[in-house]
């Protein structure tokens, strides 16, 4: 039986220099590979013709470049692209490529499935079923035919990325380093509930921004909505963000998807005003997305209006995200939930 080969795309230089040492290769040629992986983006070891021919053979025994197509393409008439990928388990995970005039980001997901379990969330319907690997994280910008468009990318995808934080820190460190993509931290926004003990290590080994669910400032109704409230509560998570400073090159917002008659009252803004005050943070507010079984509307667009003027006029910046992707099933998890129930019929 053919052993499986080890992707090459996802390993640090760290890495890559322990593949060449094993092989007997030159030092240099790790660099030289992730030159060619995250620079030049190549599909095959093959294309890396400066390495031998003798050198290329012993790779390609052993290893590949590791990237893999999406399987399934959905195109907006607003320009957003939701891309399915199949991983190597037989699951699905969604990324969302967002063109706008200056700017062009890309949603990735980090995990099949949650375990988080939000209420307005249709991953979390799913169940958690693996973390992706910093190889499956990455092939997502690496086989996207958008991905030398890109401006910006965020964690906002499938799953909780702090319940992967290894493999994220390592996609993380792999897009900011000087052998790999190069961009700036500023470029990266990372999302979460507020694990706590990965709050903690992601603010201290990552300079990328970050980004806190919030959807509720009321701990009891953000329990109703969000279960991870229990084990994280939010005055926790407030309170551990200010021994951070956020006045600087990072970038730290709240998002909060605004729901008819639940959280979208003047008292849920002067809730929000009294649990952030003190901290430099941005709030950004989301139109909802209906999804199946859950009885959650959006919020009128003139009461996301008041709501965002009141909390500008009470010194917190506030924004209203464009709502994007509608006509292609907009929610997060839904296209790879129809996958997941069509690969059943079947």
């Amino acid at each position: 039986m053919e052993t499986a080969k080890q992707a090459l795309l996802g390993m640090t230089l760290a890495e890559l220099q322990t593949v060449t040492s094993t092989l007997g290769m030159p030092k240099f040629a790790a660099k030289q590979i992730a030159s060619w992986i995250y620079d030049k983006k190549v599909s095959s070891i093959d294309e890396m013709t400066n390495l031998s021919l003798k050198h290329r053979e012993l790779m390609k025994e052993h290893y590949e470049v590791g990237a893999s197509a999406p399987v399934e393409a959905m195109r907006s008439i607003d320009g957003t692209v939701k891309y399915l990928f199949r991983t190597q388990t037989g699951n699905y995970v969604e990324a969302v490529y967002i063109p706008e005039e200056e700017r062009a980001t890309l949603c990735v997901s980090s995990q099949v499935g949650c375990k988080m379990n939000c209420l307005f969330c249709m991953t979390g319907k799913q169940g958690y079923t693996a973390s992706l690997t910093a190889n499956q994280i990455l092939n997502q910008i690496y086989s996207i035919p958008e991905r030398d468009t890109l401006t910006n990318v965020v964690f906002m995808g499938m799953g909780e990325p702090f319940d992967n934080l290894d493999e994220v820190l390592k996609a993380l460190t792999i897009l900011t380093a000087d052998y790999g993509y190069k961009w700036s931290p500023k470029r990266i926004t990372v999302s979460s509930v507020g694990l706590k003990k990965g709050l903690r290590r992601f603010i201290e080994e990552s300079d990328c921004h970050l980004a806190i669910s919030l959807h509720s400032p009321i701990p009891e109704q953000r329990a109703s909505l969000m279960p991870a409230e229990r084990a994280y509560s939010i005055t926790d998570i407030v309170d551990l963000l200010h021994n951070y400073d956020f006045s600087k090159q990072r970038r730290l917002s709240f998002e909060y998807i605004m729901f008819k008659g639940v959280n979208d009252s003047m008292l849920h803004a002067k809730e929000l005003v009294r649990l952030l005050r003190g901290l430099d943070c941005r709030i950004n507010l989301i139109r909802f997305h209906a999804i199946p079984n859950v009885d959650l509307e959006g919020s009128s667009m003139n009461v996301m209006i008041d709501f965002r003027d009141y909390l500008t006029k009470n010194g917190i910046f506030t924004t209203i995200r464009a709502s994007r992707g509608e006509d292609i099933f907009a929610a997060c998890g839904m296209l790879s939930t129809a996958k997941e129930q069509q690969m059943k019929k079947q």
